[in-house]
């Protein structure tokens, strides 16, 4: 059956990819104007996208042009949209804006509803939509207006609480229909801005924002004529032979098992001989973690804590583990977290750091086996301490009643006389120390944690950690590891309302746990 030309339009302008297809133009990495195809990563984005939408942006994928590029389609097509694209500086923005510009004048002018403004700030067309740029500076964003889509670019540099506040404001801001959208893309920045905690919670799916990202070898086209003179530099020094694939570094195995092709391998190679691999990773991710490379001076060594990501396991399912204690039932994939079941003969070791329960600092259990592995780990900030000394009790027992290490400090005191006195766990290990005051070694349980005994603790992990002596297997415990500095001779989390150290904490406790060796039945 023939469709009739208005037809046609009618069907291409309800499709964004057809309409970008047929309509508007794009400059390739050729320089060449071209056709704006768009790629499976982008189709992706496209069917999956909600309202609330975070991309992590490593390399040259396209999503920054997308996005204009979607919202160029909604102006046009709906009327009365409000749209507007924001950025940290003038530069930044008006660099996103031209880019919108020059896709706008690409699209032949049958297709476009006509214009009432079109300058370097305003886009205003006759159906009334409108499309605008904005730098955040310290004004309040969003104040009096409804947007149907927002653009916010190289969010990781925003400053003065525009991060926070201000994306806030936007948020409300945003119309309340099904098709609105916010978008929110980055080079990345460290680790110091709410972009990599926003993108980190949404990754892990602990946020209303759904996170976007595409390793380097997703896209095989995108630097083609890159593979191909890279594959030609690696046979000139390999007698002639492509890279075999039984002849890749374990990294390389992973990388080639998760979809990157041999050429891409020679390609990663060839980029290698003259670019750090610290860079090459913040600029070709594999993983979000390789994006988030540090500049900061951690106590943990990034580059082990980077690849250490690419092989942690996820939580056991309920149905492969033993049946837990009721205490412990209601937390499961929840802050407590199994990555190997308990074992009859095998002998567990626990530390043990205790908050107040409330929704400050959290309380946190480390489990280690005998190997240095760690098994288990406990986190949350709502559990005052009388209901955190049973859920400590029943994981130590559930672990064949495993040597736990409390921090005797504040808190941890009242966990101890609770765990010792009123519950009769008898597995709490004794410290020997100093009485500062009489000058004679004493025994306590627990470990009490002063600027000496903290050092000692923090380094002993560092060491264990990447000398391989103990294996971490919680992505949260990582992600505290990268944040965990020295300030003054002091040592804890990056500054930030949001960072915490206690897993950190409870992985040196557990250490030392298991360093002593001991054990009490």
């Amino acid at each position: 059956m023939n469709i009739t030309i208005k037809q046609k339009i009618q069907k291409i302008n309800n499709s964004p990819v057809l309409w970008l297809k047929n309509f508007v133009k794009i400059v390739d990495n050729h320089s060449e104007e071209v056709h704006f195809k768009v790629n499976e990563q982008q189709k992706d984005f496209i069917k999956n996208k909600q309202r609330f939408n975070i991309i992590g942006k490593g390399r040259q994928l396209g999503m920054t042009t997308l996005s204009l590029g979607l919202m160029l389609w909604t102006a046009i097509t709906k009327p009365n949209k409000n749209c507007i694209v924001l950025s940290y500086s003038g530069d930044a923005v008006n660099e996103v804006y031209t880019k919108l510009q020059k896709m706008y004048e690409s699209i032949p002018e049958k297709y476009t509803v006509g214009y009432r403004k079109f300058n370097r700030h305003e886009l205003l067309l006759n159906n009334g939509s409108r499309i605008t740029n904005s730098t955040v500076g310290t004004k309040e964003l969003g104040r009096g207006s409804t947007y149907s889509w927002i653009h916010c670019t190289e969010f990781a540099f925003w400053e003065n609480e525009q991060d926070t506040k201000g994306l806030l404001a936007l948020e409300q801001a945003l119309a309340k229909d099904k098709d609105s959208c916010i978008v929110i893309e980055s080079t990345a920045n460290g680790l110091s801005n709410n972009y990599y905690r926003l993108f980190m919670n949404a990754y892990k799916k602990h946020s209303k924002y759904k996170a976007f990202f595409y390793p380097w070898y997703s896209d095989k086209k995108q630097f083609h004529d890159d593979y191909i003179e890279a594959e030609t530099w690696y046979k000139s020094v390999n007698h002639g032979h492509r890279l075999p694939s039984d002849d890749l570094t374990p990294y390389e195995q992973k990388l080639y098992k998760d979809g990157a092709s041999i050429l891409q391998l020679e390609w990663r190679q060839w980029k290698l001989l003259d670019t750090p691999k610290d860079q090459f990773r913040q600029e070709f991710p594999s993983t979000p973690e390789e994006m988030f490379i540090s500049s900061d001076v951690g106590v943990f060594d990034e580059n082990t804590i980077t690849e250490r990501y690419n092989y942690i396991p996820d939580i056991l399912s309920t149905k492969e583990i033993k049946e837990l204690p009721l205490s412990l039932q209601v937390y499961y994939g929840n802050g407590l977290n199994i990555y190997k079941d308990v074992k009859k003969t095998e002998k567990y070791y626990g530390g043990i750091d205790v908050g107040a329960g409330l929704k400050g600092d959290f309380s946190s259990i480390c489990i280690l086996d005998s190997s240095g592995e760690q098994v288990a780990t406990f986190n949350r900030n709502d559990v005052p301490v009388y209901l955190f000394a049973k859920i400590c009790y029943d994981l130590g027992y559930y672990f064949n009643y495993a040597m736990l290490l409390p921090e005797r400090n504040t808190y941890g005191l009242d966990l101890i006389t609770r765990l010792r006195k009123e519950m009769g766990y008898i597995q709490i290990l004794k410290i020997k120390r100093f009485d500062k005051i009489k000058g004679q070694k004493i025994w306590d349980y627990g470990w009490y944690t002063d600027n000496v005994s903290k050092t000692k603790m923090v380094m002993d992990y560092k060491e264990a950690f990447e000398t391989g002596i103990v294996l971490v297997n919680d992505r949260d415990t990582l992600d505290q590891m990268r944040i965990f500095q020295e300030h003054n001779g002091s040592f804890g989390n990056e500054k930030g309302s949001q960072n915490h150290d206690d897993l950190v904490d409870s992985f040196c406790l557990a250490l030392q746990s298991l360093k002593s060796g001991k054990s009490y039945i």
